[in-house]
């Protein structure tokens, strides 16, 4: 068994290694040029402390903060420009064990993976991540005055953007898995009120302890979960029995 269990593992091994050398080497690339990045994953924070009526700071409150806030949001450049590298390897890591024209869809598949990514990233940052500052995390502080660790909130920037970005995978995910057959629109239809928990458990765990952020996840996954079934139906739809017996459970 283990012997049928070692060529898998290797390519495992190859697929691992690839991927993390590239976030290595786009982890330096980056950390050369933190500074600038910095400026950009702060940008919202320093627009809305900015306001007059905000009595509030990013600030180092820390030995080696500075150091580790560097670190960190090399790190995070890096994973998001290796994202279409990690999606190349699962897929070529995956391939030998689909069929030949299923193997045919690899570039559309890391293609869409990588854009639903970046997709998930540009909504967070750009409508959720502002409203979320200004109404959770600077919550009191035209009545307060404090410093906002720096280190805090590439951490609350962190999880946030990639918590998107790994979410709005939901649509890539249900195109695989109607690919190989393991579920249809149908099944998709009647696991809908399960999946909506499932989708704010979710969201609870990826986002921010505050209310505000969960919603802003859970509400477009919801409407992916939609999209999902809309591509299960093209990829695999129902058999006759299968719609009918769905149909009965409603």
């Amino acid at each position: 068994m283990f012997e049928d269990l070692k060529p898998h593992l290797q390519d495992l091994r190859k697929r691992l290694i690839i991927s993390t050398l590239t976030l290595v080497i786009t982890f330096c690339i980056c950390f050369s040029f933190w500074e600038v990045i910095f400026d950009f994953v702060a940008a919202p924070i320093n627009k809305a402390l900015s306001k007059d009526t905000i009595n509030a700071k990013l600030s180092q409150l820390a030995i080696l903060e500075s150091v580790f806030v560097a670190l960190k949001v090399s790190l995070f450049a890096s994973l998001t420009i290796s994202m279409p590298v990690i999606f190349w390897q699962f897929w070529l890591f995956i391939a030998p064990g689909l069929y030949k024209h299923e193997k045919k869809v690899v570039l559309p598949f890391v293609a869409f993976a990588s854009m639903m990514f970046f997709v998930g990233v540009a909504f967070a940052y750009y409508l959720v991540l502002p409203v979320v500052i200004e109404n959770v995390l600077l919550f009191g502080s035209g009545k307060f005055e404090g410093n906002i660790s720096a280190d805090n909130y590439v951490m609350f920037f962190t999880r946030l953007i990639v918590g998107f970005g790994i979410t709005f995978e939901l649509p890539v995910l249900s195109y695989f898995l109607a690919l190989v057959g393991m579920i249809t629109d149908a099944s998709m239809k009647s696991f809908f009120k399960y999946a909506v928990v499932i989708i704010f458990v979710i969201a609870a765990i990826i986002t921010p302890p505050d209310v505000l952020s969960q919603i802003f996840l859970a509400i477009p996954l919801i409407g992916l979960y939609g999209i999902s079934i809309l591509i299960a139906k093209f990829v695999n739809p129902a058999s006759l029995d299968e719609q009918d017996s769905q149909d009965k459970e409603i």
